[in-house]
């Protein structure tokens, strides 16, 4: 029943790719389609728009891929290369260091044709002239949730598909808490509870910017106004989440080991330990609470005092075609591969193999799916409040300040709005040394 179902969708498919190749239709993006991939169950089309068959193929594609992730990538590879005869070799580099290794090798033979990245490399690789814009029709756009797609798009500009997404969430020992709590409230509570009893409730590394925006943003202070220089962390709503976080330092609620440099390791030893009710963390966290034999569940973050929800910063993994490949004449083969890799037959596989969880329509409106998928539809119910981390990249210049900013407060060496406004000072300078 699934085959003739998969059949009669395919059908349906290149039937609205045929309709779509009319000569008055116009494609988003950059206004342009070069005979992307037919979707879901097709590897790859290259017929269309009198394309393929006009470029000049080369041997191979050089891909760097995500640490450790090389294997999920493979199945994907070979059926491109069965389709196209091009090859892939891929690399394996931590996600960070992308930047930092094209700046390397990026006039070498050793230069990628495609990068996977983080959406918050975007815009520096931009600045940096490392990735170049793709085109891409609606029919493959619209597969994806619209703020994974406008997370990769940087000056009305798409730069890449997306690969995965991730949003911290609330996991909770099930053998601690059988249900999650609707507000932060209700955690508190808890969390002084199992403090009298030598524990911990709740916990989180909110010293780290990317953990603690989420409060911020719910208080109602944003990173950015319209420009760079518009900062609105140290406004009065910015003050009301600092001292927020502060209560659960002060309490005692969370251990002096949060503020130091290995508080992440301190977080996942309590949990794991059973030392701790509730920690927030991200979906990369599942498999290590798995193998350590947590009996965890996980749910959107609780909601704030005020009432708002947590708008959690949002990490959008892409892949990305670089100017490396235009130079070397590669780049038409090296997007028709992004548009293949990142489709929706090989997106599930990927998730099946790695967890992470790619922002396809299709997999949130899947009952079936989200229902032995309850981490991953946590995060994309999460998701819903979350905000992109900003792609420019002036975003930089914002995590060090924010950290000394908590840290000074949970600490009692400065008020909360001093620490702010030091911080923002810091940030401003940054900015205007360096953009």
């Amino acid at each position: 029943m699934k085959k003739w179902l998969g059949l009669f969708l395919a059908l349906g498919l290149i039937v609205g790719l045929m309709a779509a190749c009319g000569p008055n239709e116009e494609s988003s993006g950059n206004g342009g389609d070069s005979g992307e991939s037919s979707g879901e169950g097709d590897s790859q089309s290259t017929e269309g728009e009198g394309s393929s068959e006009e470029q000049p193929k080369p041997d191979k594609l050089i891909v760097w891929e995500d640490q450790d992730k090389g294997e999920a990538l493979e199945a994907a590879a070979k059926k491109f290369t069965d389709e196209t005869g091009i090859e892939i070799e891929y690399v394996e580099y931590n996600i960070t260091k992308m930047q930092e290794n094209m700046a390397l090798d990026g006039s070498t033979e050793k230069a990628p044709d495609v990068v996977t990245m983080s959406h918050d490399g975007v815009g520096p690789s931009v600045a940096k002239g490392y990735i170049k814009p793709i085109e891409v029709s609606d029919d493959v756009l619209n597969k994806y949730t619209q703020s994974s797609v406008d997370a990769l798009t940087y000056q009305d500009k798409l730069y890449g598909l997306p690969k995965a997404v991730e949003t911290t969430v609330f996991i909770y020992n099930k053998d601690k808490m059988e249900e999650p709590p609707e507000s932060m409230d209700e955690m508190y509570e808890m969390s002084k509870t199992a403090k009298e009893e030598g524990n911990y409730g709740f916990l989180a590394t909110w010293d780290n910017f990317y953990f603690s925006h989420g409060i911020f943003h719910g208080f109602g202070a944003n990173v950015f106004g319209e420009s760079p220089s518009e900062i609105g962390l140290n406004s009065e709503a910015g003050v009301e989440a600092i001292n927020y976080i502060d209560k659960w330092y002060e309490e005692g609620l969370f251990p002096e080991g949060l503020l130091s440099k290995n508080a992440a390791s301190v977080v996942d030893r309590l949990f794991t330990d059973g030392d701790a009710i509730a920690v927030q963390n991200g979906p990369w966290a599942f498999q290590n609470y798995t193998d350590k034999g947590v009996n965890y569940g996980v749910a959107p973050m609780p909601d704030l005092p005020n009432g708002e929800p947590q708008g959690t910063f949002m990490g959008v993994k892409g892949w990305f075609v670089t100017s490396f490949s235009q130079q070397k004449g590669k780049d038409y083969w090296a997007e028709e591969f992004v548009k293949v890799v990142s489709n929706e037959e090989n997106a599930k596989e990927r998730y099946d193999m790695t967890g992470e969880i790619p922002p396809l329509k299709a997999l949130v409106e899947d009952e079936e799916w989200v229902s032995n998928n309850p981490g991953a539809a946590a995060v994309m119910e999460q998701s819903k409040n979350a905000v992109a981390m900003p792609v420019i990249p002036e975003m930089a210049e914002v995590w060090d300040p924010m950290k000394t900013a908590v840290q000074s407060v949970a600490t009692d060496k400065t008020d909360a709005q001093k620490a702010l406004d030091d911080a923002v000072n810091v940030i401003k300078q940054q900015i205007e040394a360096n953009y």
